[in-house]
């Protein structure tokens, strides 16, 4: 009788056991799939952060840059590029940050924001590392090559593109003007006049009459 109730409480602490080691597992395995689910929502938050909305391509050659969406011209800004010196870096990059009011910094030099500032008050940062697009505290070097080898922009047209740019957006420098470059940029000198129109005086307008017998006859 001893033995019957010995076995009987081993058997049902036994069933105890797996119990809780089944109850552990299935909470590890919830914990599990909370944390991939987290880390997959995660992964996706910054896919959308980062995908590009606009594809801004700039030409070397014409100073200028565009700004695309969905295979569109948006907006186009006359720049300045580097000059022979300091070429402005070419290819494929991505704008990597943005900075309202930037500090300068260049070989030992530090300009903070302000009318001096180099940067001007608003800088995009391109994943060429040192290099950006970014204001200029000398207007009238845009439209020139006058870097050392970041793209400039005067004021008004920096902010603005300030707004509509976001981290993760592709910026393709075109050293040399090819077919996707010039289809982009081209602005011919010379615009074709329309001819003039000649004098020709015309006949007066059918009536209603006249209208509906003939197509009485093409019906017939």
């Amino acid at each position: 009788m001893m033995l019957r109730r010995e076995s009987k409480m081993e058997t049902n602490g036994g069933n105890r056991m797996r119990f809780l080691l089944g109850a552990m597992l299935l909470l590890n395995s919830a914990q599990l799939l909370a944390t991939e689910v987290t880390e997959a929502a995660a992964r996706s938050n910054d896919h959308e952060q980062i995908a590009p909305k606009h594809i801004l391509v700039l030409s070397i050659p014409d100073r200028k840059l565009a700004v695309t969406e969905g295979g569109i011209v948006r907006k186009m800004y006359d720049v300045a590029v580097g000059k022979p010196s300091t070429p402005s870096p070419t290819g494929e990059l991505k704008i990597i940050n943005k900075l309202v009011d930037p500090t300068y910094h260049h070989q030992g030099k530090v300009v903070p924001p302000g009318k001096s500032n180099p940067l001007g008050n608003r800088w995009m940062g391109l994943s060429a590392k040192g290099y950006g697009i970014h204001g200029t505290n000398l207007q009238s070097s845009v439209g020139k090559a006058a870097s050392h080898g970041c793209i400039r922009m005067r004021k008004h047209d920096v902010e603005e593109l300030f707004t509509l740019v976001r981290v993760g957006d592709v910026v393709v420098i075109h050293a040399e003007r090819d077919q996707q470059v010039a289809a982009i940029f081209a602005s011919p000198t010379v615009v074709a006049q329309a001819a003039p129109t000649p004098n020709v005086q015309r006949a007066p307008a059918p009536s209603l009459a006249v209208m509906a017998a003939i197509a009485r006859e093409i019906a017939e």
